[in-house]
């Protein structure tokens, strides 16, 4: 009995331990020094999607020699890059031992996505949900029905065809093509695209920072565009855009008597060149909801190419957000945007403040802050409640039968100051003054890049609001 007691208490932790080195080294072949030397790169799952597409986001090539205890985080570094494709629900990447040879292959598993989206549109033709809740008080009149089609990875090359039919309060018809590699070092991409939109109840000012709207049965505003851009991909995370595009804008005579600064001197047509160059930095886990790393942009644009043009002015843009993880389950980011135009008198129609999309200080949801210059300040403190991955057998289209789910609680400040050189046009009372918000909330993120989130928030004015957001990529 003593004996056998003893080679339980020696021998049985000795042979756990080696069965555990012989089961590692059957997954990761290292040498004498600790290195790993990567031998075949497999792709599996990609039924449409060219593997030259997702080798093309792979930093780690065949012949390379790692180290093997950074391995693990190497290989999820670009498996997040492949993960922003969004050409995949799920990536994997896995090394396993070559028996062939003393090299390590590496599995990437991937998962595609569902690439023909077709789907009825229904939607409000205000700025957010918050305003057509509160503001319009929930007018069903002011949606807009359609179609919206998104034919994503047309080739099998990552490259993208949109369509958009939408009818109702705002008719618009958009159709736009992707290509985001034209050539066979895969670092140059085009876009071009068109659009067109008719609207008879107009925002024709913006007067005690909201909008403010003439309803008519008439055409008050015809919006066409169309554009190409060229982009540049030299590394991974580097990306440099030029675009160039034609606009042109014509309202009725009304619109010009209520507002002539409108398009400028009482003008109902404008017509313009714009060239815009974008350089950006993007190094984000996840470009829909990112929890670690840093994204920077900055633009210049110059609206009106030719004497001939209806617009001569030149904006810069520029914003930064970096992203930390504190812990596994709480998370930190902060960020700064800004935007500074000349000259300072511009058409109504290019007078950008905030309110509009993320450019806004939450809790100034209902407010638009018109101004030729502005900067924003966003700070959120997060926590993950979950995040998991179900899969449903029961679902036969294997594109959908996947549920990524994760939920986060929140809060968050912000601070935003907004400069009208010419208050008087809308009364402004937000505009020239420091504008705070702060709130707690609640996120949901799901499969195709769906995010909802729910927010209480309180602003500077000491109204406290409750938000709801989605927001979604296809």
């Amino acid at each position: 009995m003593n004996l056998k007691r003893r080679y339980k208490t020696i021998y049985f932790p000795l042979f756990v331990l080696l069965f555990i080195q012989t089961a590692y080294a059957q997954t990761v072949e290292t040498d004498t020094t600790g290195k790993v030397v990567v031998g075949d790169i497999l792709v599996e799952g990609n039924h449409r999607t060219r593997a030259g597409i997702i080798l093309r986001e792979m930093a780690v090539k065949t012949g390379d020699t790692l180290q093997a205890g950074s391995l693990a985080e190497t290989l999820e570094i670009d498996r997040r890059k492949i993960v922003n494709t969004n050409l995949f629900i799920t990536v994997d990447l896995l090394p396993k031992r070559n028996p062939d040879s003393i090299r390590t292959d590496i599995r990437i598993v991937v998962k595609e996505r569902w690439y023909l989206i077709i789907v009825p549109v229904f939607q409000l033709a205000d700025r957010n949900f918050n305003e057509w809740w509160y503001e319009r008080k929930r007018d069903l009149s002011r949606t807009t029905y359609g179609v919206y089609m998104s034919y994503g990875n047309v080739t099998g090359r990552a490259d993208k065809l949109r369509f958009l039919a939408e009818f109702g309060f705002i008719p618009k018809f958009e159709v736009a093509y992707t290509l985001p590699y034209i050539d066979k070092a895969q670092k140059t991409g085009i876009t071009i695209g068109s659009s067109y939109s008719v609207n008879k109840t107009t925002a024709f000012r913006t007067w005690r920072d909201k909008l403010q709207y003439f309803n008519s049965e008439d055409i008050n505003r015809n919006r066409f565009y169309s554009y190409v851009s060229i982009s540049r991909r030299n590394k991974y995370y580097t990306f440099h855009t030029a675009d160039l595009r034609w606009s042109y804008s014509k309202i009725s005579d009304t619109i010009a008597t209520l507002n002539p600064n409108y398009l400028l001197n009482g003008r109902t047509i404008q017509r313009y060149f714009q060239l815009t160059y974008t350089f950006s930095y993007d190094k984000r886990d996840n470009v829909q909801y990112a929890l670690r790393g840093q994204s920077l942009a900055l633009q210049l644009s110059k609206i009106g190419l030719l004497p001939t043009d209806d617009v001569n002015m030149t904006y810069f843009y520029g914003s930064y957000r970096k992203y930390i993880p504190i812990s596994k389950r709480w998370f930190f980011n902060t960020g700064v945007r800004g935007r500074v135009s000349l000259p300072k008198r511009q058409p109504y129609l290019q007078t950008i403040g905030l309110g509009y999309r993320n450019d806004l200080v939450r809790g100034y949801e209902l407010y638009v802050v018109d101004g030729q210059d502005y900067a924003l300040l966003k700070n959120e403190l997060k926590y993950k409640l979950f995040s998991f991955q179900k899969h449903f057998s029961f679902i036969p289209v294997k594109q959908f039968n996947t549920l990524p789910l994760a939920a986060y609680i929140n809060t968050f400040a912000d601070a935003g100051y907004v400069k009208n050189s010419y208050p008087e046009f809308s009364n402004t009372r937000l505009g020239n003054s420091m504008l705070y918000g702060a709130g707690a909330g609640l996120d949901i993120v799901t499969f195709y890049n769906i995010l909802a989130r729910f927010n209480l928030t309180l602003n500077g004015k000491g109204e406290r609001r409750f938000f709801f957001n989605v927001s979604r990529e296809f």
